[in-house]
């Protein structure tokens, strides 16, 4: 071509992209928390956030009060609208720079973040009775959100996803946990509720904590190390991967030709752990970040499977996972409630060490640790063989209480399972006192307490046998331990247990010892 040609070109494609440049640059762009049928947080400054020109200033309007900011030299800008005291809608909300943005059918309620791995990823349509669910899910003041699953290091400011009011076509694929613990309390205090479903199955505890927390804490600076390993060997790593899958892919094609099943074992490249989903500050950056800031009133979780071979480091990594989200919202101790691991796994005929147990332990921990946190008790509502009980409606109810008790403060209901509180040896027997019997004591199925087991200082735990004593509590012994030092309570992966407050509550799983247990040194 022609020299003038190409110039000419030259110059017309650099007009344009100009141009094109300068039309994007000035449209305002908000993060896709905000949108039509969202929920704002009632009682407390809303922060609103998106990108615009530099030094382009926004005005964002709800109701009678505007407030404006100036884009900062990345772009970025935020305000905080004042608090609005009265729930409901539908409002509108506009964002005016050198363009307007308007959302509509805007409602003021109450918003929960809704997180963890599969068993808070469950869905609707995958928990009991989907069809009587979904057919009577129509709720126009629950919205649902879902944020999408990606797994990365660099921090995302916005994610593909957008709010749908609840009814039979949009609840479904929503978080049952989720979507049953947001109708629960949509249904007792008549308000909107807002729900952020950014649950991840299979996922790590690590990987939704910023990476840099992990590594400046002494306890759980191995995790971050040890990772930090596996990304310096990726190319090694890769250059392996390659080499296996030619053989799995030439082994593939000739069972294929022999007419038989493609072998097993085929290889994962490793950029399946680079972008999955137990990665140290993964899920923080590609899920968490995008929403951080949104106005909430608090978080519903339900994870720890994925690492209850690690209970004892959950016993720190748990509690500072929950502190970070609370410092990075800037909202306070908001409310945290969590789901404890359901029974799972086979029962065993006699009492045995279980990482299960002491993942609960753990959680349990956490309350004491931390304030304005709870925990709601599912040793009853596991499935032995599926490590995805059905049952979602009832955990849901158990975490519904914590709220409408704690955080609302609705009388009435009970939301604390029974708790151990400490123990008195009596001869051969040791007596337990406990906290939060609401209604005194109510054994399931037969009238004595089932799930308890003794030990000397053997450390030998056998079955024991307990009762009920009149002022409430518990006398254990067995005349196998003559000289009896520690008691515990549904301490299996699948404990055969009984005992329920009565409020219909199950007892916590509980041991009296600090024996070292099978997870202590694991990290």
């Amino acid at each position: 071509m022609h020299r003038l040609g190409r110039f000419v070109l030259g110059v017309a494609a650099a007009a344009l992209l100009l141009v094109t440049a300068a039309t994007t640059r000035a449209d305002v762009a908000l993060n896709n928390m905000f949108g039509d049928h969202m929920v704002l947080q009632q009682g407390i400054k809303n922060k609103v956030w998106g990108k615009a020109d530099p030094g382009e200033a926004v005005t964002v309007t709800l109701g009678g009060q505007s407030k404006t900011a100036t884009a900062g030299a990345d772009g970025m800008w935020h305000v905080f609208l004042d608090p609005v005291m009265e729930y409901g809608g539908p409002h509108t909300l506009t964002v005016k720079g050198k363009n307007t943005v308007t959302f509509t059918d805007v409602l003021i309620g109450e918003v929960w973040v809704c997180a963890g791995q599969s068993n808070m990823q469950w869905s609707v349509d995958g928990s009991n009775d989907p069809d009587l669910e979904k057919a009577a899910a129509t709720f126009p003041n629950i919205r649902l959100i879902s944020v999408p699953q990606v797994g990365v290091q660099e921090p995302q400011w916005n994610f593909n996803g957008k709010w749908r009011a609840c009814s039979p076509d949009t609840v479904g694929n929503f978080s049952a946990v989720g979507y049953f613990f947001g109708r629960q309390l949509q249904q007792t205090l008549g308000v909107p509720v807002g729900l952020i479903n950014n649950a991840w199955g299979g996922s790590a505890a690590e990987a939704w904590v910023k990476r840099d927390k992990l590594a400046a804490h002494p306890e759980l600076k191995v995790i971050h190390d040890r990772w930090q390993q596996e990304e310096a060997n990726y190319d090694n790593a890769k250059a392996e991967f390659e080499k296996q899958m030619a053989v799995w892919t030439t082994a593939a094609e000739k069972a294929k030709a022999e007419g038989k099943p493609e072998p097993a074992g085929k290889p994962q490249h490793p950029d399946s752990r680079m972008k999955g989903n137990a990665r140290p500050g993964n899920i923080h950056s590609g899920v968490l970040t995008p929403s951080i800031g949104y106005g909430i009133r608090g978080a519903i979780w339900y994870q720890g499977e994925s690492n209850a071979g690690r209970a004892y480091q959950y016993r720190t990594l748990f509690p500072l996972m929950i502190q970070s989200w609370r410092d990075e919202w800037g909202l306070g101790d908001f409310p945290f409630y969590w789901v404890q691991l359901a029974d799972y796994l086979a029962e065993k005929a006699e009492p045995a060490d279980s990482a299960w147990a002491e993942l609960r332990e753990a959680q349990t921990m956490t309350m004491k640790a931390l304030p304005n946190t709870g925990e709601a008790v599912i040793i009853d509502l596991g499935e032995g063989k599926d490590i995805h009980p059905k049952n979602k409606q009832d955990v849901a109810k158990r975490l519904a209480r914590w709220a409408l008790v704690e955080t609302y403060k609705v009388p009435g209901i009970a939301a604390r399972s029974p708790l151990y509180k400490g123990m008195e040896k009596q001869g051969t027997k040791i007596v337990l006192a406990f906290d939060h019997v609401a209604g005194g004591w109510r054994p399931f199925d037969v009238n004595e307490p089932v799930g308890f087991t003794i030990a000397g200082a053997d450390r030998k735990f056998v079955p024991a046998t307990a009762k009920i004593l009149p002022d409430g509590r518990i006398e254990v012994g067995s005349d196998a331990v003559a000289e009896p030092v520690a008691v515990r309570y549904a301490w299996a992966d699948n404990p055969v247990c009984n005992m329920y407050s009565g409020a219909g509550l199950p007892l916590t799983p509980f041991r009296t010892d600090e024996f070292p247990g099978v997870t202590a040194a694991a990290n």
